[in-house]
């Protein structure tokens, strides 16, 4: 009430003043806030002036003959990229802001553009890239004793920042973008280490900006060990216009087919080349990678992968569908001509590295889940050997990647993708014949990353950014525990047990009916609008309305009666209110869906489900109602059986998907046998026994690089302990 009665006299005592006094009032309260606003301005473009100085005094200070070094050069690698509003950069050499000059109405040509570094992420206009300094990552440093420092920098603020180089690396002061007194800040490409441009003389001279590469040494490749193969075009001049021309026709070509693909709307979905069945991560991995010429992809794979020619690869998939159709000295004649292939497109090869070094190879998909591959590849760029980095695409494999690193005799893979990318790169290491096969850590970047989930890798990219990002990833990989993942063979069979189709592979699960029906409804919505799944919750939205779509549609109402499930030769009846039925490898499933639950003590004829203990676990699901239910937590699975061998067979056609790849199946025989065993890399900091683990894997490694134990041992005592530990 005292409230109201205030508000009442201040209304009433402003009608009483005088018309001028309240337009006095008012034009003080508007001269107050422009002020406000004025010295807000004035701030903010002093600090940019600021910072703009600074930025021109590190450049006099490398420009100096006084400061320079002897370390390597390497030239920029330079991405076009079409400028945002709301995103400016400062040119690398002319130091004005990259972004529209005007604030409203069409960018000019010159404004749309602009030159990227792909590796050190350095920006410039177009007109001024060719002039700026060699001062970017040099991926191999062959002839050098030792790692130099490359200083250089830091034109982007980095998220990927492990704590202790937040300080000068020699007084050991705080190294702030602060616009207030202060030297500017040099950062080193490889080990991320700051340091004062007034403390560089004098570290200099104590240490002679020798590098160890900062806290992840042993996963980075370092480039004392690269060394570039010089492969120059025979043919001169001509021969360089003709790899241009057939660059462009391939691009169109795939442009045209993707375009293509858009209008056809069939209900037979491919599900990869070869043998795989697990190549498509439901983020239309087959589909051609139109954006690469756009966004300057290639640029980037030709000079650190050095990956040629879209043919050649289409070529080489091509000889692998025709493996199994050929006599035995064919297969060898094409997988030398494939060995050929892959030497011919390598621009370095990996040499004398040391014993302890565990390099890490990544593989990225970007079209995975919420499509965040560039970023994701932009950010290990800075903190990893560039040419560690591979690109995954319709005319790209796992393969180059794998043949750069087939001589060294440890090293870890990182798969920066879904689970059908998982899927993808297994099948892969599998076909290397590896002695020692590497294990494989999954940085979760699909949308239900089911395998990453049960090896404690996290949900999504997230929930990876809360637990520290990317630095974060690289630690617990390289503190990682090795344990054995089962894989298993699916073979498509006619009724007279006639092979249909070459086998596929299940890393996580198998599905048959409703639940496979909205997986294959979300595939084809993907091919059709890739736009639409631009994060991983809306891609979880999008799931949902498709399963609330299907709710009232009874389309398996007769599933019990058109299956036939078969486990270690003995039938197993399908419930009467069942539309569908899973088969199982791991403990999750649909985003973290535990189908088996161990804990539930309801059945005590059924053992604890385990990703390696060689047996499958049956359970059938009585709609898409019910999977809702399940997503919830409010409903359970129905467990029908476990067994190493599983035979269904469908008296109707079916939608069946496999780690989430879905296709239409007709009547057929699906055989399901054990195939092999991977090796993967689970996150230990939450595990008991987990550290325990990492340091047995790390002395089985050296054990075998001192040649104490072989590979064979090696091999059978890290799935002893994984068996153990687990």
């Amino acid at each position: 009430m005292d409230e109201d009665g205030d508000m009442d006299l201040f209304f009433s005592n402003w009608n009483n003043k005088n018309p001028t006094d309240r337009l006095f009032i008012v034009s003080c309260l508007v001269a107050a806030l422009v002020g406000i606003l004025t010295i807000a301005y004035s701030a903010f473009q002093w600090r940019r002036n600021i910072n703009l100085s600074w930025m021109k005094a590190i450049a006099r200070s490398k420009k100096n003959p006084k400061a320079r070094h002897k370390v390597p050069v390497a030239p920029h690698t330079w991405v076009l990229e079409s400028v945002s509003r709301g995103k400016n950069f400062n040119c690398c050499v002319c130091f004005n802001t990259t972004g529209p000059s005007q604030t409203l109405g069409p960018l000019s040509a010159s404004d749309s553009f602009l030159h990227r570094c792909s590796i050190c992420d350095a920006a410039a206009h177009l007109g001024c890239s060719s002039s700026a300094q060699k001062d970017c990552k040099c991926v191999s440093m062959i002839g050098y004793e030792r790692v130099m420092h490359q200083w250089a920098v830091r034109w982007t603020e980095v998220s990927d920042q492990p704590d202790e180089t937040s300080f000068c690396s020699y007084c050991e002061e705080p190294c702030s973008g602060s616009f207030l007194s202060g030297s500017p800040i040099w950062c080193c490409l490889w080990c991320q280490r700051l340091v004062h441009v007034d403390c560089h003389g004098c570290m200099s001279n104590e240490t002679g900006d020798v590098c160890d590469l900062g806290p992840f040494r042993r996963l980075i490749l370092s480039p004392l060990h690269v060394k570039e193969l010089n492969q120059t075009p025979s043919g001169g001049f001509l021969s360089s216009i003709t790899h241009g021309a057939n660059e462009i026709a391939s691009t169109v070509c795939a442009s045209i087919r993707s375009q293509s693909k858009k209008y056809k709307h069939g209900n037979t979905i491919s599900t990869g080349t070869g043998n795989s069945g697990s190549t498509g991560d439901m983020s239309t991995e087959s589909t051609a990678d139109t954006n690469q010429a756009v966004n300057g992809s290639h640029e980037m794979e030709e000079n650190c992968n050095g990956a040629v020619d879209v043919d050649l690869q289409h070529r080489d998939a091509d000889v692998d569908k025709k493996l199994d159709s050929k006599p035995s000295i064919q297969k060898s004649s094409s997988m030398n001509k494939k060995e050929e292939s892959l030497r011919m497109k390598q621009r370095y090869e990996l040499i004398d590295l040391s014993s302890d070094a565990r390099p890490l190879l990544v593989f990225i998909n970007k079209k995975s889940g919420a499509q965040r591959g560039n970023s994701l590849r932009q950010r290990l760029n800075i903190l990893l050997n560039p040419i560690q980095l591979f690109e995954l695409s319709s005319a790209q494999g796992p393969e180059v990647g794998l043949y750069l690193f087939r001589k060294v005799p440890h090293f870890r893979v990182l798969v920066c993708g879904g689970d059908g990318t998982v899927g993808w790169v297994l099948d892969a290491i599998e076909k290397q014949n590896f002695v020692s096969p590497p294990p494989v850590a999954i940085l979760p970047a699909g949308t239900g990353n089911d395998l990453a989930r049960v090896l404690s890798w996290g949900g999504g990219l997230g929930s990876v950014e809360r637990q520290g990002g990317l630095c974060t990833v690289l630690h617990h990989i390289e503190h990682a525990a090795v344990t054995i993942l089962d894989r298993w063979k699916v073979a498509i069979l006619s009724q007279q047990g006639k092979q249909l189709q070459p086998p596929k592979f299940m890393n996580n699960y198998l599905g048959i009916g409703c639940d496979a029906k909205v997986a294959l409804d979300i595939h084809n919505l993907r091919e059709e609008n890739p736009e639409k799944f631009y994060n991983q919750f809306m891609n979880k939205v999008l799931y949902a309305r498709e399963g609330a779509k299907c709710i009232m549609d009874r389309t398996f109402v007769d599933f019990p009666w058109q299956v036939r499930v078969e486990v270690d030769g003995v039938e197993i009846e399908v419930p009467e209110d069942a539309e569908g039925v899973l088969v199982a490898n791991i403990g999750s499933y649909m985003g973290g869906v535990d189908l088996w639950q161990n804990e539930d003590e309801t059945y005590d004829n059924f053992d604890p489900q385990s990703m390696h203990d060689k047996i499958l676990e049956v359970v059938s699901i009585s709609g898409t109602w019910h999977l809702g239910k399940l997503q919830v937590g409010l409903s359970r699975a129905r467990r029908l059986a476990q067994g190493q061998s599983i035979r269904i067979q469908l008296f109707a056609a079916f939608p069946v998907q496999i780690d989430g790849e879905p296709w239409f199946q007709q009547p057929c025989t699906l055989s399901i046998s054990h195939h092999g065993q991977a090796f993967m890399l689970k996150r230990a900091a939450e595990e008991p026994l987990g550290h325990a683990a990492a340091i047995i894997t790390d002395v089985l490694e050296n054990a075998e690089t001192t040649h104490v134990i072989n590979a064979s041992q090696k091999r059978a005592l890290l799935q002893e302990m994984a068996l153990k530990l687990t």
